[in-house]
């Protein structure tokens, strides 16, 4: 038998791939280059959806976890909320606390996920450069990479809570090591990142176990040959903005069981994330120069969650809420930007990515 939380995720699961689909096989049917006013208006929709899903969770939360009776509340609170201390003197109080809680995990979770993801997408947009993709291929790439995106977060996030439940010490490790990749990517923030396809192991690795076509072929993943199938080098592409996202998951998912050790609400947040990540990307890919100071503050909060993490028993005791590292993130992200632009680079460098040229 279902419980009540699995068939939430299941429906949830199946909203999340049938938005996709449906952006693949009616909104992008036909291959073009995404324009800014394009990816600002779905930058916009993608936002709104995930505030709007952030009052769902601010006034019908317990629903999520099917929570009908203080039984119910006091199990998922002592599972997944064992920091939460609740009165216990009246029920609809008590939910509310509950509510109140898990909204403000979420928003912070998303906005964790959103903030660490502005470097991954200069690290897809390097993939894309590097490897000579053509512009109206962008968006099946990004398709692809986020739908694999999903599936491995469902993994990485229900893996890492059963984890967490059963070896607490985990988060230290977990916090141990983003204080060390915030420190790496600090020093390394003005550090030029060059993407060599013919040097990387992952296409090597691709090129000796597989045939590979020659050339790009329109969209397609695969071609028959003389009774041969073949890789095409866009198949190749998906493949390493797949790993890409393997290697950014480490940072991100520890980062956001900072937050909340709730799997669900995890989930939820790393994926509205990520569904908007590919109207984001093109938003962002025209003006990332514009900020240079968000390494700085991306490092800063990786390097603030970490100790976040291996410190977690001290601060729960003295009642830490995660308010205050809503507040914090935020300060960092608009500090960050605000600094940009007060202390712009002298130089910009951009690529124009509005004309018709087949290759960048």
């Amino acid at each position: 038998m279902l419980t009540s939380e699995v068939l939430f995720l299941i429906i949830f699961i199946l909203l999340v791939l049938g938005i996709l689909v449906f952006d693949l096989l009616i909104i992008g049917r036909k291959s073009h280059i995404v324009s800014f006013g394009e990816a600002l208006t779905w930058s916009f929709i993608w936002i709104s959806t995930a505030v709007a899903f952030y009052f769902m969770i601010r006034y019908l939360g317990e629903k999520i976890h099917g929570i009908n009776n203080m039984q119910d509340l006091q199990h998922v609170v002592s599972t997944w909320y064992p920091e939460l201390i609740l009165p216990g003197e009246n029920y609809d109080q008590d939910v509310e606390l509950l509510r109140k809680t898990m909204s403000i995990n979420y928003i912070t979770g998303y906005l964790i996920e959103e903030t660490l993801s502005i470097d991954n997408l200069f690290v897809i947009f390097m993939i894309l450069t590097a490897f000579s993709v053509n512009l109206r291929n962008y968006k099946p790439v990004l398709f692809w990479g986020i739908l694999g995106a999903v599936v491995l977060r469902f993994i990485f996030i229900f893996a890492g809570a059963a984890l967490i439940q059963r070896f607490d010490w985990i988060l230290l490790v977990f916090g141990g090591w983003l204080v060390y990749q915030g420190i790496k990517m600090f020093i390394q923030r003005n550090k030029e990142t060059r993407i060599e396809p013919q040097n990387n192991k992952l296409v090597q690795f691709l090129s000796r176990n597989f045939n590979v076509f020659p050339r790009y072929v329109g969209r397609r993943f695969f071609i028959r040959k003389n009774n041969r199938l073949f890789i095409t080098p866009l198949f190749i592409v998906v493949v390493y903005v797949e790993f890409s996202d393997v290697i950014f998951a480490f940072d991100s998912i520890p980062a956001i069981f900072s937050v909340t050790r709730d799997p669900y609400v995890v989930f939820f947040s790393n994926i509205f994330a990520i569904i908007g990540l590919r109207s984001l990307f093109f938003l962002l890919i025209r003006i990332i120069n514009m900020f240079h100071y968000l390494k700085t503050g991306i490092s800063i909060l990786l390097a603030f969650i970490g100790f976040k993490l291996l410190f977690h028993h001290w601060l729960d005791h003295i009642g830490y809420k995660s308010i205050y590292s809503l507040y914090f993130i935020l300060f960092i992200l608009a500090g960050s930007i605000i600094m940009s632009v007060l202390h712009p680079k002298k130089t910009i460098i951009s690529r124009d990515l509005t004309g018709d040229n087949a290759y960048l």
